[in-house]
């Protein structure tokens, strides 16, 4: 059974299409990449996804509630340490286990650390951390491994594979090999929208461009 289905999907940034036509699915213990130039609409239809922009065309199908949103910023409380900051995030969605997602994201040893006090790639980890105790079974991931070092892109790539084999899905938009040999890639170059289309859905707010 499909976690998510987009159907022919038109996507605008600041008002103008970025990417249009754009259909595929995502089962349980999928993972799908999106690739292509810079500019070419990935963090676009990211948005659309989780719901956070209107599409401009076309149609996205998923169960309520079922996606957990990483991109740029790591959605962090500065003044919360690193466990309190996980814990805040289990509470609100009422997800997994914050040990576990300590463990997974090698953060053990900065549990007490005030988010403040880390160094971008740790709360670049951290962020991703707070993916496992959402208790969302579809991940929609915006460049994912900044910041990253590589033994750091390793965890998280089994991070990956951990919720793909536990029945989750992930849809993805990086340039890094994350060695996830059981993913697809969808180059969405060949759907870039084409000069000339109509620029705004009715109701387009461009608070969300």
């Amino acid at each position: 059974m499909s976690l998510l289905a987009v159907h022919e999907l038109a996507a605008a940034r600041g008002g103008i299409r970025a990417v249009e036509g754009v259909s595929f699915t995502l089962d349980a213990g999928e993972a799908l990449i999106l690739r292509g130039p810079n500019g070419i609409g990935k963090t676009t239809l990211l948005r659309c996804v989780a719901g956070l922009q209107p599409a401009v065309e076309g149609r996205i199908e998923m169960a309520g509630d079922s996606v957990a949103y990483a991109a740029h910023a790591d959605g962090l409380k500065a003044a919360l340490t690193v466990t309190e900051n996980l814990r805040f995030w289990a509470q609100i969605f009422g997800g997994g286990s914050v040990e576990q997602a300590l463990a997974a994201m090698d953060l053990t040893a900065l549990a007490d650390r005030p988010a403040a006090a880390l160094s971008a790639g740790q709360k670049r980890r951290l962020g991703l951390a707070r993916l496992m105790v959402t208790g969302r079974p579809l991940w929609v991931l915006d460049e994912p491994t900044v910041s990253l070092d590589a033994a750091s892109v390793e965890r998280f790539a089994a991070l990956v594979r951990t919720h793909l084999a536990g029945g989750g899905a992930a849809l993805m938009a990086t340039h890094i090999d994350l060695g996830l040999q059981e993913a697809r890639v969808l180059d969405l170059t060949p759907y870039r929208a084409r000069p000339g289309r109509s620029r705004r859905p009715a109701g387009f707010n461009e608070a969300f461009a």
